[in-house]
């Protein structure tokens, strides 16, 4: 299968240790992995603060890039949500786009994955993933969802995942939120960070690196004993 593979660029610029893991598990999976060199931003960063018509450019530009493609697959959900459902209709690739864990299990079948890694793990569900992509189930609505990253984290050898107080809560990054509202995004993360904690986590993990990188600098200035790992990371673990 010949996927797409969408590396966003605050990954790209910060964190490639995530794309490198994201290829190489895809590859494991036995799909043909593509990346197309002349990829860039997806243009949220534009959207998120009102120049929708600025980012009109980028969106162009990603759907001749991803032109051609069934299926184009990101480590990221906040990303994906934004492709899918915040392009206009006529900017949209032909081919569908995909968050990892959910091109994973939902549409290549594994719920499986023959990873190793011993180690207390907290997962942090992304407020994209969770509430725009439906990745799992939240606590604003009674419903039976299955919870694809959770259940592919569940699979890793040696892993202990922990369950916390408010499994759901937004860490308190949101984007440009974190720059508006300083304060108040310090303290929602803060009270993740201190979630985890309680629960003895060693590793926080995540399908967003947005989200993690607010975590781990938050737990750098307060020289915590914790660690953050996307799940491309931990999924891609001794395969």
């Amino acid at each position: 299968m010949k996927v797409g593979l969408f590396i966003p660029c605050y990954i790209d610029q910060f964190y490639p240790q995530v794309g490198v893991a994201t290829l190489e598990l895809l590859e494991h999976l036995g799909c043909e992995v593509v990346y197309p060199p002349g990829q860039t931003c997806c243009g949220q960063p534009l959207a998120n603060t009102g120049m929708e018509k600025a980012a009109q450019p980028t969106y162009d530009h990603f759907q001749e890039v991803f032109s051609g493609f069934d299926h184009i697959v990101a480590p990221s959900g906040s990303c994906v949500y934004h492709v899918v459902h915040h392009y206009p209709v006529e900017s949209r690739p032909q081919g569908k786009v995909w968050e990892l864990c959910d091109f994973i299990v939902n549409h290549l079948g594994v719920t499986q994955i023959a990873a190793s890694f011993p180690h207390k793990v907290g997962l942090h569900p992304s407020c994209h993933g969770l509430r725009g992509l439906r990745l799992g189930p939240d606590s604003e609505r009674v419903e039976d969802r299955p919870d694809v990253v959770r259940t592919l984290l569940a699979s890793v050898s040696g892993i202990e995942l922990v369950d916390l107080d408010r499994r759901d809560e937004c860490c308190g990054f949101g984007g440009t939120f974190a720059i508006t509202e300083e304060a108040v995004s310090v303290q929602m993360g803060l009270d993740k960070i201190s979630d985890h904690q309680r629960h003895g986590a060693e590793i926080i993990t995540g399908t967003d690196v947005s989200c993690l990188m607010h975590l781990e600098g938050l737990i750098r200035r307060q020289g915590l004993p914790l660690q953050t790992r996307h799940i491309a990371e931990i999924l891609n673990a001794r395969l």
